[in-house]
């Protein structure tokens, strides 16, 4: 049977980002924003290593996803700037692509004790909610996709 091409979209994008890999979170901010672009309400839900991806910047600036490697081991870094040379979104323009077109961040309340921070760890330029599963969960909407990254 062939799909049906008139099916409804999601009514919401739901996203808990788990993994600390560079590429898999600037994917889920790609994933984000591409919903948030199309109106379509968006909650990006970090937890355990991912949520490093969003550390204060350092005393010399570098931004806390630099810590971060690829899924191959690649620096962060690298990889972002080999991104930008081949046209696509940095994680900086993605991450204020989801802040500017109105995504929701969340933190997760375990996954920070977990890997032994607290929100005064996270950047500032960003209104994050702080909970956990039950909250996500209750916050997903029927209609609308779970996706774990």
């Amino acid at each position: 049977m062939p799909p049906d091409d008139k099916a409804p979209r999601p009514q919401k994008l739901s996203v808990i980002v788990f993994s600390g890999d560079f590429d898999k979170v600037h994917y889920a901010l790609a994933m984000v924003s591409a919903a948030v672009a199309v109106n379509m309400p968006a909650i990006v839900f970090f937890t355990m290593e991912a949520i490093r991806a969003l550390g204060r910047a350092d005393a010399d600036g570098t931004p806390g996803w630099q810590v971060l490697k690829t899924g191959g081991g690649e620096a962060a870094a690298q990889a972002d700037a080999l991104y930008a040379e081949r046209g696509i979104a940095t994680f900086e323009e993605l991450l204020g692509a989801c802040r500017e077109l109105g995504a929701r961040f969340m933190v997760c309340e375990m996954g920070l004790r977990a890997i032994g921070l607290t929100t005064r760890d996270l950047r500032g330029d960003i209104a994050y909610t702080e909970g956990g599963l039950v909250t996500f969960l209750n916050d997903a909407r029927a209609q609308g996709a779970v996706v774990f990254v």
